[in-house]
Order: structure tokens, then sequence, then C-alpha cells
């Protein structure tokens, strides 16, 4: 027997019951973070900043903190499946809930292949795998085998979903514990056997890259990692009691994650050899090689570790990689409750698994080894594509502050009229810094899904009336000036922009966006009539069990 929600207007669809508890969300949020991030992105740091990516990793936990609680209020105020999607529907229409999610499907659906990557780099890292079962071209893309592998990772994520999730759902809380021992125990072993307090200004300095380094380092690593909070989220609407436990799930996760990060961070610089830093940054590891904390681990004569090391090489990403593909899987079923996708990605087994959308899944994430064949690559896209849907969220609040006032808000979020305008501004300073290499492709991307939306509009229904052009006028303006900001800029663009003065750009653009769409937000009745539809999935929704 499987329990689930049916809707009210009778569409057939089925909804997962209110069944996750405080520790339940919590280690969703832990489970997402804990990824790929931790075995690779202290070394991509370390390259770009040096010791300063210490200064990256801090500034993205402030970053993402800020995001964290404006998401923290939306999810307690209005905790319905696939939020990231349909909390920017309510303020700006069908339009803007669809770019948003199509944003959050696209960094989502990409997830999983990076984790793929991942784990094969770290793989490829062991002397007797790279020996006999090479995966890794010189540059650290996947050659003809890694391909063939990460394709049977992706079929193993792929059945595993299409079973069902509910023995990973129970057993995640075990994952999540082993996901964050493992660092904890590696940042042990690390400092206490090999530590040198000199190589935080070896190699050029603290910061041997400048103000520049530390910023670039954000968007290959830093950012990814720490980004996956908003899990929690997504999963609002089958949460035990969101008001009460969502806002403490979300920032005890963050918390965790940050700390974590950055004591990472330390050990990997502080264990590193001093000789391999006499000429700089750009290669403190080795030639070729991508498994970071394992080759500590055999420098430092802990064998044991090293073998722990590869074990998590698997078991982190596998675990965020099948998180993700849930997370997909929601927001299509979101887009298509919108009826800007097709309906059919609505539709869901016995198991309460939507086929369609996992099939969907698997394919784009084939695509994804294509275009962007490295971790480093990846991430890139990923990051920026995630600063996208996260800078839905403050503008969306603040519309909602102003056009849905009365709503009970369990959890308040403080200091909203200069958080919410800082978190906007800290999203598109991530879309800047991930370079104009990644907006481009994203931007493209964007529009692929703009097409999709006008094919799934006219076919649906062509005189709906929630598209609400005017409330979203403010989208492609923003995202195309972003973009091309990005080609002025020091990031892969022209370098027309000097250091600081594109900040600035940036900062007094993004407000400029952010004010004007608040202002031509939808109508209280508009906003009103879009939530009423959606008390059906709001806590206290009746229950029927289905066979």
């Amino acid at each position: 027997m499987a329990t689930t929600t049916t809707d009210p207007a009778g569409t057939g669809t089925s909804h997962l019951t209110r069944s996750i508890g405080f520790w339940g969300l919590t280690f969703v949020s832990l489970g997402s973070i804990i990824g790929s991030g931790w075995l690779l992105g202290a070394l991509n740091a370390a390259v770009v900043a040096g010791p300063g990516s210490l200064v990256s990793w801090v500034l993205s936990a402030i970053i993402l903190t800020v995001l964290a609680l404006i998401h923290s209020e939306l999810g307690t105020s209005y905790p319905v499946a696939g939020g990231t999607a349909r909390y920017p529907y309510f303020a700006f229409g069908a339009l803007a809930g669809f770019t948003a999610g199509w944003a959050a499907w696209l960094q989502a659906v990409a997830v999983a292949p990076i984790e793929v990557e991942a784990s094969l780099s770290y793989l490829n890292s062991v002397g007797w795998i790279k020996e006999h079962v090479n995966m890794l071209t010189s540059t650290g893309s996947l050659n003809g085998m890694g391909l063939f592998i990460g394709t049977i990772f992706m079929l193993l994520f792929t059945v595993l979903n299409l079973l069902g999730a509910k023995l990973l759902s129970e057993s995640n809380s075990a994952m999540v514990i082993w996901k964050a021992a493992v660092p904890l125990l590696a940042i042990v072993v690390i400092m206490v056997l090999s530590f040198h307090v000199s190589n935080f200004t070896a190699g050029g300095g603290f910061a041997p890259h400048g103000v520049h380094g530390i910023f670039a380092a954000l968007p290959l690593g830093v950012v990814f990692a720490l980004q996956g909070f908003e899990q929690a989220v997504q999963m609002a609407g089958e949460a035990k009691d969101p008001q009460r436990h969502l806002s403490r799930a979300i920032m005890l996760a963050m918390a965790i994650g940050a700390v974590l990060y950055i004591m990472l961070e330390v050990a990997f610089i502080g264990g590193l050899d001093p000789a391999n830093l006499a000429r700089g940054w750009d290669n403190p590891i080795g030639v070729g090689d991508y498994g970071p904390y394992y080759t500590l681990a055999v420098t430092v004569g802990a064998g044991w570790l090293a073998t722990i090391l590869i074990i998590d090489a698997f078991i982190s990403p596998a675990g965020t990689g099948l998180l993700y593909v849930g997370t997909t899987a929601r927001l299509s079923y979101a887009l298509g409750q919108e009826e800007v996708l097709p309906k059919q990605l609505t539709q869901v087994n016995k198991r309460g698994v939507p086929v369609w959308s996992i099939l969907l899944a698997f394919v784009v994430g084939e695509i994804f080894f294509l275009p962007f064949p490295s971790w480093s690559k990846l991430v890139g896209v990923i990051t920026s594509a995630t600063a996208i849907m996260y800078a839905f969220a403050p503008v969306t609040l603040a519309a909602l502050h102003k056009r849905d006032p009365d709503r009970f808000r369990p959890y308040r979020m403080p200091f909203p009229k200069l958080l919410n305008p800082v978190g906007f501004c800290f999203a598109n300073l991530i879309i800047y810094w991930s370079g104009f290499d990644v907006m481009w492709k994203l931007l493209g991307l964007i529009l692929v899904g703009r097409v999709l939306f006008e094919f799934a509009l006219r076919r649906a229904d062509p005189k709906r009336t929630d598209v609400d052009f005017r409330a979203s006028s403010w989208i492609w303006p923003w995202l195309i000036g972003d973009t091309v900001i990005s080609v002025l800029g020091r990031y892969g663009g022209h370098n027309v922009l000097p250091d600081w003065i594109d900040i600035l750009v940036v900062i007094a653009f993004s407000l400029g966006i952010f004010y004007y769409a608040v202002e031509f937000s939808r109508t209280k009745e508009q906003v009103y009539a879009a939530i009423d539809n959606e008390d059906w999935q709001l806590p206290g929704s009746n229950e029927v069990t289905l066979p």
C-alpha cells in the first residue's frame, strides 16, 4: 500500500504524504551539501586563490546563509512541492515560475553526472586503477572508458529511482552520518600527522592572485560545495510539520556544512608538502592527480585512511546524485502542475515514482557529459544555474511581503528590507564570477526552455490568464544584462570593467532590477488566487490511501 494525497480537482496525479520529520529534512539538505564538493573543491579553490581560498569559503558561507534565510521563510510560509518553481509563480505568474523552475531543473539534472564525474576522477587517482582502467584524459575529462563507466553509474541512479526510493530514504540518515564522519576523520588525521603553518604564506603569500583569485574560486567548487540547503525546501510538500521544522533544518545543515568545508580547506593547505609550493599554487598535489585527500593520506603514511577515502569517493557522490534525481522529479512535477511542461511529467506509478521525469533526467544527464566534460566545467554551469534559481527567492519574498502581507509566517527572516536586496545582489555576483563562457551557454539553455514554454502554453491553453507578461517583464532584461556585464567583466570577459568597478556595476544593476520587479509584481488578488489553488497541498490537506 502507498499513502498519497490527491487534489480535489481530480486530475489523477498523486503526491507523497507529509511523512518527513525534522531530522529527515536536515539530513536531506546536509546529504546534498556533502557530496563531491568536499572531495575536489579544496584543490580547485587552492589552485586559483592559494591560502586566500579560506576567504572564499567564508564569503560563500555568508552568501548562502543569507539565501538560506530567505528560502526558510518562503518554505515555512508556502510549504508546497517543488517550491523554487512555485514561489515565483505566486508573485510573478507562470512565465516567472517556469523560468525559475527551468533553471532549478537544469542545475538539478546536471548534479548526478557531475557526482559521477567526481567519483571517477577520485577513483582514477588510485595507482592500480589508473594503470589498468584509466578513465580520464590528461585534462581531467572522461575518456571512452570513463564515459562507459559513467553511463553505468547513471543507469544505476535511474534504476534505483525507478524501483522506488523508500529504502534509500530510510537509510539516508546513516549515509549522511558516514558522509560527515569521513571528512572529519580526514581533517583530524591530516592535521595531526602533517601540518605546515608556513604553507599559509607560501607560493606568493596568503592571496597570491589577490582579490580576483578569491572571487574566481567561488564558482569553481566553493559555492557548489555549499549549495544544496534548498533540498529541504523542495521536500516541504512532504514534511510533517514544515512550519516548525523547515527553517531549523536548513540552518543547521548550512552551519554544519560551512564549518566542515572551512576546516577541510585548512587541513588541505596545511597538509601539503611545502616543496610542492615553491613555484606557486598551480600544481600543489601533482599533475593528473584529482584525489587531493587520498594523496595526502598516502603521503603521511595513513594508508588505512586512503582506503576509507576511496570507499567514500563512491558513497558521498552517489548519495548526493540519488537525492538530486529525486529533486529533478519534484521540479518536473511542479512544472507539469503549472502546465508549462507536458502533463505526463506529473504521472506516477504505484510506487509513487514519476517514470517519465526520471527517464528524462537520465537522457539529459548523459548530454551534460558532452559540452562540459570536466568536473570544473560542470561545476561552473551548475553554480551559475543555481545562482539564477536562488536569485528568484529574494525578489519573490519581497514581492510576497508586499502583496500577501497577512500570511501567517512561522519563521520571519531578520531585516527583510535589507537582506532581500542583498541576497539578490549576492546571487548576481555569483553569476558574474562564473564568467561569460558559462553565462552564454546557460542563457542559450534558458532560451530553449522559453521555446518549450511557448509550445506547451499554446498547446494547453493559449488564453490562460496566469501568464502575466507585465509582472515577468524584468526577467529577460535581467538575464541579458547579466550576460552583457559578464562580457565586459574580468572573469572570462574582455576586462573592460576594472576591479571593484565591476562589482559596483553588478550591484547597481541588481538593485535596479530588484526594485522594478517588486513594484511590477502581480496584484494582491492574483497572488491570493494562485495561492488558493495550492491550498490542497498545504498542511492539513486530506489524505487517502491508494493500492
